[in-house]
């Protein structure tokens, strides 16, 4: 046999045919329970629950060009920066909050929320744009940034 003959056969039988039927078995089952689940309204799971708020600071962020922003208690007073150290999140989330309040043409400098829940969760509330920033899954030392505004 050939080389050419040889490399057209091995191109072939790259993909094993049963992989790509269950590729398509796991999308379409994927699909069904999906679909299922919509059309009998069945409860969503694993979705967070608002726990009630135990502890609550209003904040005003602001920030420049080069992404630092900083942190001001409601009577003008410097709580903290992004510039600090391990405090490089609160420029993060302030880029966010920004950005959201441009799109709806609101003032950049509005209040905000830090709370703390019952679960001892910390969120940042806005309630300009009415959203809510649950600060789960992003790591400690980015939750203790704004968990420590509220010490």
């Amino acid at each position: 046999m050939s080389l050419a003959k040889q490399m057209r056969h091995r191109d072939k039988e790259m993909v094993p045919r049963i992989l790509v039927q269950a590729m398509f078995a796991l999308m379409l089952s994927t699909l069904g329970i999906v679909a299922y689940a919509q059309w009998f309204d069945v409860p969503n799971r694993g979705v967070l629950v608002e726990a009630p708020i135990v502890q609550s600071r209003d904040i005003v962020m602001t920030g420049n060009r080069e992404g630092t922003y900083q942190v001001f208690d409601t009577d003008g007073t410097l709580i903290a920066s992004s510039s600090d150290a391990l405090n490089g999140f609160i420029g993060v989330l302030g880029r966010s909050i920004a950005r959201q309040r441009d799109m709806r043409g609101l003032p950049l400098d509005a209040p905000l929320q830090v709370v703390r829940r019952d679960n001892d969760h910390v969120a940042v509330i806005d309630p300009s744009t009415e959203k809510v920033f649950e600060l789960i899954g992003y790591g400690k030392d980015n939750v203790a940034a704004f968990a420590r505004l509220l010490d």
